[in-house]
């Protein structure tokens, strides 16, 4: 297992991709990982957190606080918590928030409390991917220190051809693996030297 002991915060926002992230969830758990997972509010109209939890095998987190015992989902203690963020799938909106600093929901002020690194895999029509905010938006993200998995070409939702496709999940767990494997490496060199 690839990713034993590494801690995983997915998250998943409001695209037609989000179906790909039970697959993500259910292969970084068969490789190691602990996964929690937090959803934008949108992102419930296309996944549910039951089908979620199930797979991650814990409590999946969408709003500050729980609405029955008034308990709170502390950002700060997930951004400690956390060896890689990523969010998968990220659309267009969220990808324009991050690099504006907005933090209107839990995803988004986790994002800005993470000590960890962050990886994410845009998924969006490709009028929208390449349409000439977005695309710096995505610029800013990766002068900050953001990881981008390119999305991939093909048939769209629309209907449309072209790039907007969230990469495969097996390709995006081995970016994780490969980046986590390298980072972990680097961090024993580092040791080793000092």
């Amino acid at each position: 297992m690839k990713l034993e002991g590494k801690k995983i915060i997915l998250g998943i926002t409001g695209s037609i991709a989000a179906y790909k992230s039970a697959v993500l969830v259910r292969l970084l758990v068969k490789e190691g990982a602990e996964v929690k997972v937090i959803l934008t509010p949108y992102a419930k109209e296309f996944i549910t957190p039951v089908t979620l939890a199930t797979l991650s095998k814990n409590t999946v987190l969408c709003d500050f606080f729980s609405y029955d015992d008034g308990s709170w989902n502390s950002h700060v203690e997930l951004g400690v918590w956390a060896d890689l963020m990523l969010i998968a799938p990220i659309t267009a909106n969220t990808i324009a928030k991050m690099a504006n600093g907005i933090c209107d929901n839990l995803l988004l002020t986790t994002y800005l409390s993470v000590r960890c690194p962050v990886m994410i895999a845009p998924a969006m029509d490709y009028d929208m991917f390449r349409h000439p905010a977005t695309l710096k938006n995505i610029e800013t993200l990766k002068s900050i220190g953001n990881i981008i998995v390119e999305p991939s070409s093909g048939e769209l939702a629309s209907g449309l051809h072209g790039k907007g496709r969230m990469e495969e999940p097996e390709i995006i767990v081995n970016r994780v693996v490969e980046f986590l494997e390298k980072r972990d490496k680097q961090k024993k060199k580092s040791l080793r030297e000092s």
